[in-house]
């Protein structure tokens, strides 16, 4: 055997393991832990306030991931960890605290959950006014359609509550709290970026900080004492924050920004097919139009950002 040509197949380093998986069933898992997110949130109402479920389920994260992430950690520098920590307040403590006390303060929850879907909106508003990087007009018209299809799907879920008028501005505020950590997450520098998990487990940290000095000024943060407060906080540290959340980080790496979050314009259908399973909530023809003419718009996407990425690959051969 040439030993040159085997020090170098020895040395090539190895691929992530979630570079070994094709994205399109990273994002489909993707879709399935983000909208489970939802369906916990409807199940924990009926058995404790909204944050403290939130609050609980960071505690559980934090303190399941800790042995697997002591280490990298204390390798990282303070000015990381910050930077790291900023990224999960905006997208773990803003996001959820925009919706959810929308939600508690009377903004019906189909309506805060569609401004929460105008995520993709938010995310290419940003990019192209904040970033000026230009986006295609097929993106453009992919998103319109997107959006579109998540209007039909949940438009019988829509009303007016009774909520203060400013009270309707916090999902917008928490969606673009998510949007903002996603272009930071996403252009922050390589060696400024956290493994996995010790990414999961700071933004859990902090967020779980944030939570408690919320819910202790309203009430205790102690945990309640039934199946249902157990079983609404282990599914959404295991689905939605561990699976939603991880899944979400990981795609980001893998593909833009704007392709990522298109991809959840598909959440609000596969929420309701959740619903339907676990809640026996009827489903209609409206639903599954609606999601067609969603998936029209991710297609739409994608293969537009598929061809200007091949096309960039290809401009340095000529």
């Amino acid at each position: 055997m040439n030993p040159t040509k085997s020090m170098n197949c020895t040395s090539l380093p190895k691929p992530d393991w979630h570079w070994l998986i094709p994205l399109p069933l990273l994002e489909a898992a993707l879709l399935l832990t983000w909208s489970s997110g939802f369906v916990g949130a409807r199940f924990s109402i009926d058995y404790a306030p909204a944050l403290l479920v939130v609050f609980w389920r960071c505690v559980v994260v934090t303190l399941l991931l800790l042995p697997f992430v002591a280490r990298a950690l204390r390798r990282t520098s303070p000015v990381v960890l910050l930077k790291n920590a900023g990224i999960g307040l905006l997208a773990m403590a803003g996001y959820l605290a925009g919706i959810t006390q929308g939600i508690a303060l009377g903004v019906p929850a189909g309506l805060a959950a569609l401004v929460a879907d105008l995520l993709p909106m938010g995310l290419a508003l940003l990019t192209a006014g904040v970033l000026k990087q230009r986006l295609a007009w097929q993106v453009w018209a992919g998103l319109l359609i997107g959006l579109l299809g998540v209007m039909l799907v949940t438009q019988g879920a829509l009303a007016w509550g009774n909520a203060p008028w400013w009270a309707y501005g916090l999902p917008l505020l928490g969606m673009l709290s998510l949007a903002i950590a996603t272009l930071w997450q996403k252009y922050l520098p390589p060696a400024h970026s956290l493994g996995l998990l010790p990414n999961l487990w700071l933004q859990c940290c902090v967020s779980g900080l944030a939570f408690a000095l919320v819910e202790s000024a309203h009430g205790s943060l102690a945990p309640i004492p039934s199946t249902g407060f157990v079983i609404s906080v282990l599914w959404t540290a295991g689905l939605s924050t561990m699976g939603g959340y991880g899944l979400y980080w990981l795609c980001l790496r893998r593909a833009t920004a704007t392709r990522v979050a298109s991809v959840l314009y598909l959440s609000p259908p596969i929420t309701m097919l959740w619903a339907w399973t676990m809640f026996n909530e009827p489903l209609s023809w409206q639903m599954v139009s609606g999601m067609a003419v969603s998936g029209i718009g991710i297609w739409l996407v994608v293969g537009t950002e598929a061809r200007q990425a091949r096309r960039q690959a290809s401009e340095p051969q000529r």
